[in-house]
């Protein structure tokens, strides 16, 4: 076995062979091409199995390398200790100030030839040395570093951002479509809602399916169900128009599995330490989507026309559903990859679960906390589909903007939402991790997602003018992404194996206080005020404020 080579205080070292010392015409250039430029002391390191030479032909050390250790203390040491001169002088090695060469000299003077590697001088003309161990080119990249976990929550935050992108350039290119078709107002309501029809179908079925088939199937799915329909459906509006809202409403059977299939797999994969932060990104990947979706839109439609939003949004699906093949498992025990340590930080000492066979739904719908998840979300969605509807019609009849002329106005309160979600998260896991019971972090989260928005709302019938009441737009919906951190976070602590039929059911509630919101909101105008949509939509925070903090756990009450 080798003893050891020296690096380059340099360059990592010029590796040369020789008998006795140090030739200058045979530096070695492995290391020069790495560019490295280290510590200005040469480093040692014991246990080395191979040599670092040019030759790389190790050769006896065996009495020079014991000896060596002996004197050095390294008996106890895994990383090696300086070299003095002085403590090797029975072994004849020196060290020339304002040189690069150390000479060995012992009995056995053939015991370390082509082994030694020069080393260039130090700044202050010494050449001490530290031990260097193992192979410096085993080392792994950076991005194979990176915990799986968040791969996981990436990828999730990526199909998320696809959701929302393929979900609102209907919005805009909806107007072109209805000039091109002479399409009227309630045909355009009806388009916009079929995509409903399919979103509803299957919310409690993707829970279900993601809890007994595994989280990547479903999304998988999900993603190139959803990419599909967006491609047709150019195809499916010339055909006819009832090809069209079969289409939409296929593109809703796709997207409404994607939230409770990302919660079922977030469940596995990420410790309660880190799980408000994860959500919170892959919530604001909704949010951004939009932005993207309506930021990118015009710009496609005028240039290349309103088909090309639809296949080149479509298209985008088809890359993340490779990433997703290649980087993604349904659970931590299915990823050959995983680091032992890793793994250790995701279950915590727990063993992981087999995949749910049978939902025992009697049991889910008799624990308070699960209706009190179902009541929350219905409150929740009211208010915040109100806004996201009807706010560009608030826009126009009260403010008196032009939304075609002013597209910030439609992307800021998606943008605060996205900015604000993260930001809820990091506080919630940070309370989380300074011994904040998990209960108490999420009834905080929750009730600043529903009085933050309430009050900001009773605010707008007091602004005087058109910026405040944006503002306040923007403040009621940076308030409502908190609760991302709040009830979106809370299917997986009442019942992380059930988490994806969970949130199938609470958000199958979100959909319907969606779908009925916005047709009462329709109607409370035609006979009200706009101060009279608001008043409905803070009514129902209240009431869900009280129901949350009243039956909300954050403790497993499923297993």
């Amino acid at each position: 076995m080798a003893m050891g080579s020296l690096i380059s205080n340099r360059n990592f070292g010029s590796f040369i062979g020789s008998g006795n010392g140090f030739h200058h015409n045979e530096r070695g250039i492995l290391f020069q091409r790495l560019g490295a430029d280290i510590s200005n002391r040469v480093m040692f390191r014991h246990g080395i199995s191979n040599a670092l030479c040019r030759n790389h032909q190790p050769r006896k050390t065996s009495s020079l390398q014991a000896s060596l250790l002996h004197d050095l203390g390294h008996r106890t040491r895994s990383f090696g200790c300086f070299l003095q001169p002085g403590n090797l002088e029975h072994h004849s090695i020196r060290f020339t100030k304002n040189t690069s060469r150390a000479y060995y000299k012992s009995s056995e003077e053939s015991d370390i030839t082509k082994e030694v590697v020069d080393s260039l001088p130090s700044n202050d003309g010494s050449a001490e040395a530290i031990l260097v161990q193992g192979n410096l080119q085993n080392a792994s990249p950076w991005w194979k570093q990176f915990p799986r976990r968040w791969v996981i929550v990436l990828l999730c935050f990526a199909s998320f951002l696809l959701c929302n992108m393929d979900r609102v350039n209907m919005s805009i290119a909806i107007l072109p479509m209805s000039q091109q078709y002479n399409w009227n107002s309630a045909t355009v309501g009806l388009i916009q809602s079929s995509f409903f029809w399919g979103y509803l179908l299957t919310q409690i079925l993707g829970g279900i399916w993601a809890d007994k088939f595994g989280g990547k199937v479903v999304l998988g799915f999900g993603v190139v169900w959803w990419s599909i329909a967006t491609v047709l459906t150019p195809i499916a509006a010339k055909l006819g128009l009832p090809f069209l809202l079969v289409v939409r409403a296929f593109m809703g059977i796709g997207e409404g599995v994607a939230m409770p299939a990302m919660n079922n797999m977030l469940s596995k994969w990420i410790p309660v330490s880190e799980r408000s932060r994860s959500l919170a990104l892959v919530y604001s990947g909704m949010y951004l989507g939009s932005v993207t979706g309506l930021g990118f839109s015009p710009m496609l439609i005028q240039k290349f026309g309103w088909p090309s939003v639809f296949y080149s949004f479509g298209s985008l699906g088809s890359i993340w559903f490779l990433l997703w093949l290649k980087y993604a498992y349904s659970s931590p025990k299915d990823d050959p990859g995983l680091s032992e340590e890793e793994k250790k930080i995701i279950l915590g000492g727990s063993k992981p679960r087999e995949p749910v066979t049978v939902i025992p739904w009697k049991l889910i719908l008799s624990k308070p906390p699960v209706w009190a998840l179902i009541i929350s979300h219905f409150c929740h969605n009211w208010g915040t589909f109100i806004l996201l509807t009807w706010m560009p019609t608030y826009y126009n009849q009260v403010l008196k903007f032009n939304l075609t002329e002013s597209g910030l106005l439609c992307v800021l309160p998606w943008f605060t939402m996205a900015v604000l979600a993260n930001v809820g998260g990091w506080i919630a896991d940070t309370l989380v991790s300074r011994g904040l019971s998990i209960t108490s972090v999420r009834k905080i989260m929750q009730s600043i997602g529903f009085l933050g928005p309430a009050f900001f709302l009773t605010q707008l019938s007091r602004v005087k003018t058109p910026a405040m009441a944006v503002l306040c737009m923007a403040c009621s919906q940076g308030a409502d992404a908190f609760s991302q951190s709040g009830l979106y976070s809370n299917h997986q602590d009442i019942g992380p194996r059930y988490a994806g039929v969970l949130l199938g059911l609470s958000n199958t509630a979100g959909v319907l206080a969606g779908v009925f919101g916005t047709a009462a909101t329709g109607y409370i105008l035609q006979r009200g005020s706009w101060d009279d949509v608001f008043k409905v939509a803070v009514g129902l925070y209240l009431i869900g404020t009280l129901v949350w903090n009243l039956f909300a756990t954050g403790e497993k009450v499923l297993d």
